[in-house]
């Protein structure tokens, strides 16, 4: 068994996106809790070990990631209205400066990614953005699994960017999703992401994707780190 991540799903530029890469290593575990070691590798096959615990991903020896099955129960906000993300996504910290602006997910030179941009909403301590998903990043007319994962990565980082100040860049440690349905080609969804909590460093922040009629479709418990100047 091997995971590939291609190019395409580059968060920083050499390597893949968090989310994405988390999806792809939890492609046989279902809800999933991923532990990102090392900055995943692209357009490379990547050896996969499975065993009665779960997935070990690795590059020449070194542990990548390791995925573990996890269910994890997370209060989800009331759903933002698609009309009401599409104009929080307006305030988007990283329309402009982008820090990673390759990045699949929330890169702003991105024409083939996700380009879910989140911005705060008027009066609720959550960033959110629209997102309708085009037949690239599906299969039949269904999104792929691993594409969900990345679009519940990156917002959840804009839950606490987005009404605090930033330290330095941050980069995804540990990321857990659990999807319910996944989104047809064409569907429009609305992704979401709020803070938990914060010790030093670390900070422990959540997302999640509805439909525009307010159905849970995934949801995700994220944990990122400062990375140190």
């Amino acid at each position: 068994m091997t995971v590939l991540i291609e190019r395409r799903y580059r968060g920083p530029d050499n390597s893949g996106n968090g989310g994405y890469s988390a999806g792809a290593v939890a492609a046989a575990l279902g809800p999933a809790e991923v532990t990102l070691r090392l900055p995943p590798p692209l357009d490379r096959p990547l050896p996969a070990a499975t065993d009665s615990d779960g997935v070990t991903v690795s590059v020449d020896g070194a542990e990548v990631a390791t995925g573990r099955p996890a269910v994890f129960e997370l209060a989800v906000p009331e759903p933002v209205g698609f009309d009401e993300a599409t104009d929080a996504s307006h305030r988007c910290p990283w329309l402009t400066d982008h820090p990673y602006p390759q990045c699949f997910v929330c890169g702003t030179d991105r024409p083939d990614g996700l380009r879910i941009f989140p911005g705060p909403v008027e009066a609720r301590r959550v960033a959110a953005a629209p997102w309708v998903p085009d037949a690239s990043v599906a299969d039949d007319g269904v999104v792929r699994p691993a594409v969900v994962w990345a679009s519940v990565d990156c917002p959840s980082l804009f839950g606490y960017g987005c009404f605090e100040r930033w330290d330095a860049l941050m980069l995804l440690g540990r990321f857990a999703a659990q999807v319910y349905r996944l989104p047809r080609v064409g569907e429009p969804c609305v992704v979401m992401g709020w803070a938990l909590a914060r010790d030093g460093r670390k900070h422990d922040t959540a997302a999640a994707l509805h439909s525009a009629e307010g159905e849970l479709l995934a949801a995700s418990r994220a944990l990122w780190i400062t990375l140190k100047n």
